[in-house]
């Protein structure tokens, strides 16, 4: 097994809300640079990140994120430091949330010691398989961001 596992979240088919999927697509295109490393384009499906991040000591998800931030802001945290707000009914194995997904992850102690969360403020969450011009121009910084906290290396670039 590998030790990290980078995991994309979203919908390829809602613009920007597909922008973690564009991310890792990029890093696994590079994966030999990435010894020890496994991704997985999980797209909507919690429960395939769930089971894929069992065993890993270490998790990182990229998704886009709702944060108040100017399109395409960035922002790299732990779970310890933000708070979901998003409000679920409950009702669908199909909706979620990363910090349910990790609360659950948490309570089978199956969660990696270290978790990661690159979050992108997306500018059109609507039907597309594009993203916006804001985030596709800084897709190779946002890919740059992560790589570097995979090798630990502020000067790596793909």
């Amino acid at each position: 097994m590998q030790d990290t596992i980078v995991i994309g979240l979203g919908n390829i088919l809602m613009a920007d809300e597909g922008i973690g999927i564009r991310v890792v697509e990029r890093l696994a295109a590079h994966a030999d640079r990435f010894p020890g490393v496994s991704f997985l384009e999980a797209g909507t499906s919690g429960m395939a990140a769930l089971h894929a991040m069992a065993g890993h000591p270490k998790a990182i998800f990229v998704d886009c994120a709702l944060m108040g931030e100017p399109p395409g802001t960035i922002r790299r945290f732990t779970p310890e430091q933000a708070a979901s707000l998003k409000k679920l009914p409950g009702l669908s194995l199909h909706e979620g949330d990363l910090f349910s997904l990790l609360d659950l992850s948490r309570r089978l102690g199956e969660c990696p010691a270290e978790i990661i969360i690159f979050a992108i403020q997306p500018a059109r969450l609507e039907p597309g398989m594009e993203v916006s011009d804001i985030l596709a121009g800084r897709l190779e910084e946002y890919s740059n961001l992560v790589a570097r906290d995979l090798l630990d290396d502020q000067a790596v670039r793909l």
